[in-house]
């Protein structure tokens, strides 16, 4: 989750990508914002927690400052979101509780509206809480004293169900996310591709695959440079390729290895079943060996002897006559032709 979220943030991080969100969610895609007109602002904000006790701390995604005149207009926050959270509303009034107080101290040069937004990326639709009456209608409080509750709203944008003429809002690479979060993979497109690395990673998070390690080198490899102009289509198709080009790369390496383990199986079984049937013929033959051995020492006739060899061990006449021949004294030999 958290390398998701780093993803996110980075990609409308970028100057012309949040402008045009702003301009697209904020201003019905008039273009009032432009990304030279953006800064970065601190996302930290510090306040006394346990009842004053102690200072923290808590972080923003993201926060740019729109400068006019050399003055901050005005400061957004965005915020990332997978899950919906139903006290969401809680902690926005803590970041711009902490934004207006740093204006309150001094700390930045003058005042300005704190606008956040919201840009959540989960499957499912937002149930949580949008505003701070909402979140206070159940609780039994007198009806005057709702008047006076400050109702703080949560601007959520639910960026996988924007309809179509609100996408088409979106002049950024912003647009190509939105359009292939909505059509799937079958998207296509002639719109040129300005982040090309940022925005491989932010359609390979978003479709579950966090395999987003080496991307520029994969861009590299395919000769596709930061600063070339490519349009999604041409972008997709070479990726698309590479990824087919290194599937069959790992397809025919896997066949190779399981392949290699397959004929050590099968080498193995044969040499053990080898090794047995080798095994008993020795057996066999050194068994036939001792018998007549042991007949020979018992003073036993040839013909006695090449009987009880011939039945112990089953012998045919054409194997009972080597093996007398082998094992029986160079003298008696006259007799094999007996057997």
């Amino acid at each position: 989750m958290e390398q998701k979220d780093l993803v996110e943030k980075d990609f409308v991080a970028f100057p012309d990508v949040a402008a045009d969100v702003l301009n697209a969610l904020l201003f019905d895609g008039e273009i009032l914002i432009s990304a030279t007109e953006l800064l970065p602002a601190p996302t930290e904000t510090l306040y006394y927690g346990d009842n004053g006790k102690r200072l923290r701390n808590q972080y923003e995604d993201l926060a740019k400052y729109e400068m006019r005149g050399g003055q901050i207009r005005a400061m957004y926050l965005f915020a990332n979101q997978t899950l919906p959270d139903s006290r969401m509303i809680l902690r926005k009034a803590g970041y711009l509780g902490g934004a207006y107080r740093e204006q309150y101290e001094g700390k930045i040069s003058c005042t300005c509206p704190v606008i956040e937004l919201i840009l959540y990326w989960g499957k499912g639709r937002w149930h949580g809480c949008r505003s701070i009456s909402q979140l206070f209608s159940k609780h039994d409080l007198p009806l005057k004293l709702k008047d006076y509750i400050d109702n703080i709203h949560l601007h959520v944008w639910e960026m996988r169900h924007l309809p179509q003429e609100v996408r088409e809002r979106f002049n950024s690479d912003m647009r190509i996310v939105l359009d292939y979060l909505a059509e799937g993979n079958s998207y296509r497109s002639d719109r040129r591709v300005i982040h090309k690395g940022s925005l491989i990673r932010m359609l390979k998070v978003l479709s579950g695959d966090c395999d987003i390690e080496d991307i520029e080198k994969q861009l590299d490899t395919m000769n596709i440079r930061e600063e070339d102009e490519i349009t999604v289509c041409e972008l997709f198709d070479q990726y698309e390729r590479k990824g087919r080009n290194e599937g069959i790369r790992q397809g025919r390496n896997e066949g190779l290895r399981q392949g290699r383990n397959e004929g050590l199986r099968q080498g193995r079984n044969e040499g053990l079943q080898e090794g047995l049937r080798e095994g008993i013929g020795r057996g066999i033959s050194r068994g036939i060996q001792v018998l007549i051995m042991t007949c020979r020492d018992m003073k036993l006739g040839f013909q006695e002897t090449a009987e009880r060899v011939k039945n112990g061990f089953q012998l045919d006449d054409t194997e009972l006559r080597k093996n007398m021949e082998l094992y029986w004294p160079e003298e008696r030999h006259e007799n094999a032709e007996k057997v």
